[in-house]
């Protein structure tokens, strides 16, 4: 039996619309993150045949393995989340009459202002080498947001952090749109963003006792 599976997305290929083409959605959800999962069932049936057979030759490329798909499938279920259409609410900037204050509040006390919080996590997708992400995660132990650059789907990042919004930078998240223009998705990503599902992770990232202490 499957371990992971392949969630639904919460809007139709044709939602975000001129931001993201029907094409893309369709594709990288159908597609690429249906492998992430696929990959990451594998790796865990590899796993278990070298536990049964007490075989640990390949254990190194393994784990690697699994890190690598099961953070795809995780970073590509919070993605599809964190976007809406912009008809439906989707983008601008977290208000507190929208409900989300304490989200916007958090943003002003970690980078300064949303302007300058908006710069970091655009010019951190932005150039991430080769394939990534960026991302604004809850860091515990200060209890303050910070942006990363996720290289990949691995490095990079504080351990501990809990991603809540995430920008993927990878090439097939958008090159039939904007061919090799990665700042211009980039840039128009923030048009789509469902502030109302980052202000959930945020406050359910808070509400976790973390396992770190000194």
């Amino acid at each position: 039996m499957a371990i992971y599976t392949l969630p639904e997305l919460p809007y139709d290929y044709a939602a975000l619309e001129p931001v993201i083409n029907p094409q893309i959605i369709e594709l990288h959800h159908d597609k690429h993150h249906a492998a992430y999962v696929k990959g990451a069932n594998d790796t865990l049936e590899q796993l278990e045949e070298a536990r049964d057979k007490d075989q640990w030759g390949a254990i190194n490329g393994l784990e690697k393995n699994l890190a690598f798909h099961l953070s795809g499938h995780i970073l590509h279920s919070i993605y599809w989340n964190n976007m809406d259409s912009p008809k439906d609410g989707g983008g601008g900037e977290p208000l507190a009459a929208d409900g989300v204050g304490e989200l916007a509040d958090a943003i002003t006390e970690s980078f300064g202002s949303f302007a300058k919080f908006k710069a970091q996590l655009t010019k951190a997708s932005a150039t991430t080498q080769g394939s990534g992400w960026g991302v604004l995660a809850y860091e515990p132990v200060s209890g303050r947001l910070v942006v990363e650059q996720v290289y990949d789907h691995q490095g990079n990042v504080g351990v501990g952090s809990v991603p809540v919004l995430v920008f993927d930078a990878w090439e097939h998240a958008f090159y039939l749109q904007y061919k090799n223009q990665k700042v211009d998705f980039i840039e128009a990503m923030w048009q789509v963003v469902n502030w109302q599902d980052v202000s959930r992770r945020y406050q359910a990232a808070k509400a976790s006792v973390p396992l770190i202490s000194f």
